[in-house]
């Protein structure tokens, strides 16, 4: 199955302000997301640069609801408290 993910920083300036252990964690986030997708379970992942703020997304493969809410919950963003994330099913339509 594939999901969307939306990593929810706790500020809209977060990507632009962050104290040296929010950037500590952000750097173990970004690590965690780089192996998930060399292990071919992340399909894209990466910043967007919404004006009204910046979020973190990603579209993965899981095999059911609840591999995705540990792959969430185990993000050390999340897992830390610094950041909130949603995940949603959905259906990809086309992908390279």
């Amino acid at each position: 199955m594939h999901f969307f993910y939306k990593l929810i920083a706790p500020r809209p300036d977060f990507h632009l302000t962050m104290n040296e252990i929010e950037r500590t964690t952000m750097n173990e986030h970004k690590d965690y997301w780089a192996g998930l997708f060399k292990k071919k379970n992340v399909i894209v992942y990466g910043p967007v640069f919404d004006p009204d703020g910046v979020y973190g997304m990603a579209v993965f493969i899981a095999e059911d609801d609840e591999e995705a809410t540990s792959i969430k919950n185990d993000d050390p963003a999340v897992a830390s408290g610094i950041c909130t994330a949603t995940v949603f099913p959905m259906q990809v339509g086309m992908a390279r």
